[in-house]
């Protein structure tokens, strides 16, 4: 067991890192991650040029849960944690995120 103040050594560490975020103004929940949401975005850009998608438009859906994408590691990815890896791309001019009658998208450039 650590102590309390080596516990939150800790979480400041991973903060400054990029992969916590607190959840609260009390720092008493956060959400740690794997990897950081630029470093998710690379990843599914990387796909999107690999393949050729440029310019094609994809449901949240089929990122995560099609059949296309089944062999990369972004399948599965949670759908909060997918949103703010699009909304990385998005400031990268790499991704735009688009309401679909069925929900949300995203078109890649």
């Amino acid at each position: 067991k650590l102590p309390l103040e080596a516990v939150q050594v800790v979480l400041e560490e991973l903060r400054k890192q990029g992969n916590l975020e607190w959840l609260d103004k009390n720092k008493s929940s956060f959400l740690i991650m794997w990897k950081r949401p630029e470093e998710w975005g690379k990843l599914i850009y990387q796909w999107v040029l690999k393949n050729g998608l440029t310019n094609s438009v994809f449901t949240l859906y089929e990122l995560t849960s099609g059949d296309d994408t089944e062999n990369e590691e972004f399948h599965g990815l949670d759908e909060s944690m997918l949103l703010r890896a699009l909304q990385a791309l998005q400031q990268e001019h790499k991704a735009e995120i688009i309401t679909l009658d069925d929900g949300r998208g995203v078109k890649f450039f």
